[in-house]
């Protein structure tokens, strides 16, 4: 399509003179695809200074409003592709082929809009519950491209109708509570007011943090990953009795290597087969009965995330950080002395209307989608803006 821009006076931008027409140049941008590629064929307009003592002499009309200064692709094809990398999973090279240009042109009209509104501070507005996780973003030498660790930051805040919007608020570098204090620090004193839920990963450096910082908030265990202590104690039960009895790590045909599965899985999804197994493993010795009692100790904390009743399951785990501690299992003991010494983040799951980091891991996953979409990045920065647009930390 041929398009020019309706006649009008025109004053030099220098010093305001109204200038005249000395013809036109024609101007190729990149418009959204339709059927085909679109081209925009500008008949660009261009003008002279009348003023002899103007140091302008002669300029160019421009249209801010179709596209940008110096560039070739309109603004409502940065909008569409701000749009597709947003809510369709695409990348900056696909969007680029469709184009008909090269992946620099793209991210040269796309990056500014990103950086805007990463800058827009409103974004961070009536956050009650904070979400903070870590994911390794790159795995080459540190020396050559930084830390590898990212801290991530999610908005867990329920809506009306209390569903948990996980949304990406920020990416920094490096993975300790260090990291988490400056984070916080910078949100100003109105945002860690307005923090109520703390959730995290067991991880002391992020509760450091919260305590530091966040001290009207309640800081919440993942109930994921308090399970994941549970399932792998029970694996090292495992292990270990295999080696005391057998010698040798667990081989095909051996009765606690052929229940590792089962033992990772809750009681009440088992088959009748599956629970056939399972006891039929435990009683061809003795010492596996300590495997089972393991077992058992783990489906105890597992169940108490699902029952019905807060004030039930609150009573569960309020069991397991007494007994735990003292269990002759060596295993058990130790997931005991962890609990208790998280106690009050570990019951706060049951007080706070069972909030959990769980939205966090789900923007891990969109976070580790688009990195593979993208055959990792390389670009620290570019990397942050594009998993925060994806992630819904950046809303056009």
């Amino acid at each position: 399509m041929t398009v020019s821009s309706p006649a009008a006076p025109t004053g030099c931008p220098a010093c305001g003179v109204i200038a005249v027409g000395r013809g036109r140049r024609r101007r190729v941008l990149h418009d959204v695809p339709s059927v085909t590629r679109v081209r925009i064929v500008w008949r660009q307009r261009v003008w002279r200074c009348t003023d002899d003592a103007c140091s302008k002499k002669t300029f160019v009309e421009q249209l801010p409003s179709m596209v940008a200064a110096r560039g070739s692709i309109t603004q409502r094809t940065t909008a569409w592709a701000v749009g597709q990398l947003r809510r369709e999973h695409a990348t900056v090279h696909g969007l680029a082929r469709q184009l008909g240009t090269s992946w620099k042109t793209v991210w040269r009209a796309i990056e500014p809009e990103l950086v805007r509104l990463a800058a827009d501070e409103s974004r961070f507005e009536n956050v009650t519950t904070l979400g903070v996780d870590e994911h390794v973003w790159h795995h080459v030498d540190s020396r050559k491209r930084g830390p590898k660790e990212l801290t991530g930051m999610v908005d867990l805040t329920r809506d009306a109708k209390g569903r948990t919007r996980a949304r990406l608020l920020d990416l920094v570098p490096g993975r300790s509570g260090a990291v988490y204090k400056v984070w916080l620090d910078e949100r100003g004193d109105a945002f860690r007011e307005g923090v109520k839920i703390a959730a995290l990963d067991p991880f002391a450096g992020y509760k450091t943090a919260i305590d530091d910082k966040l001290q009207d908030a309640v800081a919440v265990l993942d109930a994921f990953h308090v399970v994941k202590l549970g399932t792998a104690a029970v694996d090292e039960v495992r292990r270990r009795v295999q080696q005391d009895t057998l010698g040798h790590r667990g081989r095909k045909g051996d009765p606690l290597y052929g229940i590792q599965t089962i033992l990772r899985a809750g009681e009440e999804n088992l088959t009748d087969k599956q629970s056939a197994r399972l006891h039929a493993a435990v009683e061809a010795d003795p010492a596996h009965d300590e495997v089972f009692v393991a077992w058992q100790c783990a489906q105890l904390l597992r169940s108490a995330y699902h029952q019905k009743n807060l004030a039930d399951g609150r009573r569960i785990a309020q069991r397991v950080v007494d007994t735990f501690p003292t269990c002759p299992i060596p295993e058990i003991a130790r997931l005991g002395r962890t609990l208790r010494r998280w106690k009050d983040a570990f019951l706060a799951y049951f007080t706070t209307g069972r909030s959990s980091n769980g939205g966090t891991e789900a923007v891990n996953g969109i976070i580790e989608l688009h990195r593979r979409l993208a055959r990792g990045f390389r670009n620290r920065e570019n990397y942050r803006l594009r998993m925060l647009l994806a992630a819904g930390g950046l809303t056009p």
